[in-house]
């Protein structure tokens, strides 16, 4: 269905109001995260899903547990080390979405 352009303003905080129609159609409730595409005079908005948390830290352990029974037990610093290297997966596969 297409709809005519509505004129929406910027407050002083940077901030604008997505038009309650488009809100309800595209299925924008409060805590839905957006991601903003940026070039020129242009602004694109996509509705993302993100994970509950617990299923990250599963993985997470996972892979923490099967390192651990081939070698020893892991210090904070390779821990540390894993937790981003997932993190730094999941900022590159959210970014395909």
């Amino acid at each position: 269905m297409k709809r005519e352009p509505e004129l929406i303003t910027v407050s002083s905080k940077g901030q604008v109001v997505i038009p309650q129609a488009l809100r309800h159609e595209i299925g924008i409730t409060p805590k839905t995260k957006l991601l903003a595409y940026g070039e020129k005079d242009t602004i694109v908005l996509k509705k993302i899903k993100v994970p509950p948390m617990e299923i990250g830290l599963d993985k997470i352990f996972k892979r923490i547990d099967a390192r651990s029974k081939h070698y020893s037990k892991m210090t904070v610093k390779e821990i540390q080390k894993e937790i981003d290297a997932y993190r730094r997966e999941k900022r590159i596969s959210n970014r395909t979405v």
